[in-house]
């Protein structure tokens, strides 16, 4: 499978499927226990991946399953006006919900979910739009999707095997949560699906802690590859860039230095920009570049999503920035 749907012609196209969630935030320096408002933001890994790949040029779509109700039409309008298509089947539960209150040292930013008995839990393929990613470029989800639930476990590795009977690219981030499972139960549930992925990523942290590696990162990525036999496995590390193994070859890029307004949404914007731009034929140490970058101006935009341009993109890309230095 090639991980570029060249560079010429019509858009590349992207699919995604997993949870989004209504997140509400109270103003910097206030606490959830005392707050008398709350910013309302749209988030979710896959929905967050499809929006900076839709921002950067990729036709993206998300699947996923939500009530009929006044806050998940919220959730849609959030991932449409931002240029993707959400393709939501409707059935019994509810919105997911979470609460992030910012805060900086010694206290730290708290997240709290509420997010039991959500629609999205029993979706099954046959309530999915799963011709769309069988048409598509490249489909994404990420290890929090089948923590969520056994049928999304289900469900998760049969859009995995559709999108690789169709030949089209299938990445995956490991994106792994303690508050949804142990390292142990990760490692159990999500090594079997390795199978069924061109394009792996996987915090090294996660790498150490689900999947027992420890060592430089360009090794990890790199046996990663090999034993699951990835196109590409890219192994990010927060401050210190990030690391990806593809045909032999490892390729290194540094983190660029950011003012952070809103950390949330960091990775998935990282991965967004480094879809996107393998999709429109760039190189994998390009695309590393470009999804570094991505990640960089995502963490100065308020919400989960990463609202960027190509251009700025490339102007981080080529240092011309004057906020953002490599």
């Amino acid at each position: 499978m090639s991980l570029s749907a060249g560079g010429d012609g019509p858009k590349p196209t992207l699919a995604t499927f997993g949870e989004s969630m209504l997140r509400y935030s109270p103003p910097a320096g206030d606490r959830l226990e005392t707050a008398d408002e709350l910013a309302v933001h749209v988030g979710g890994a896959e929905s967050n991946v499809a929006v900076a790949a839709a921002q950067l040029g990729c036709e993206a779509a998300w699947l996923s399953k939500l009530p009929d109700s006044p806050l998940a039409r919220r959730v849609e309008r959030g991932v449409r006006e931002h240029g993707v298509e959400p393709l939501v089947a409707t059935g019994e539960g509810r919105v997911g919900t979470y609460y992030l209150e910012p805060g900086g040292k010694p206290r730290g930013t708290t997240v709290v979910y509420d997010r039991e008995d959500a629609a999205i839990r029993t979706a099954t393929p046959d309530e999915l739009a799963v011709d769309r990613v069988r048409a598509a470029d490249a489909f994404y989800t990420s290890g929090i999707t089948p923590a969520l639930s056994e049928t999304l476990r289900e469900t998760t590795a049969a859009l995995l095997k559709a999108a690789g009977d169709a030949g089209i690219t299938r990445a995956f981030d490991l994106n792994y949560r303690s508050k949804l499972w142990t390292p142990a139960e990760a490692a159990d549930k999500l090594r079997p699906l390795f199978e069924h992925v061109d394009v792996l990523v996987v915090a090294e942290r996660d790498a150490e802690a689900v999947l027992d590696r420890d060592g430089e990162a360009g090794q990890i990525a790199h046996s990663l590859g090999v034993e699951h036999d990835c196109e590409a496995v890219v192994v990010t590390r927060g401050e210190a860039g990030a690391v990806a193994a593809h045909s032999g070859e490892i390729h290194e890029a540094d983190a660029l230095e950011t003012d952070t307004l809103d950390p949330v949404g960091t990775g998935d914007a990282f991965v967004g920009g480094l879809l996107a731009s393998l999709l429109t034929g760039s190189s994998v140490p390009s695309a590393l570049d470009a999804a570094t970058a991505t990640a960089a101006l995502k963490r100065t935009v308020a919400g989960d999503a990463a609202v960027v341009t190509p251009e700025e993109v490339a102007a981080v890309v080529d240092g011309g920035a004057d906020e953002i230095d490599r």
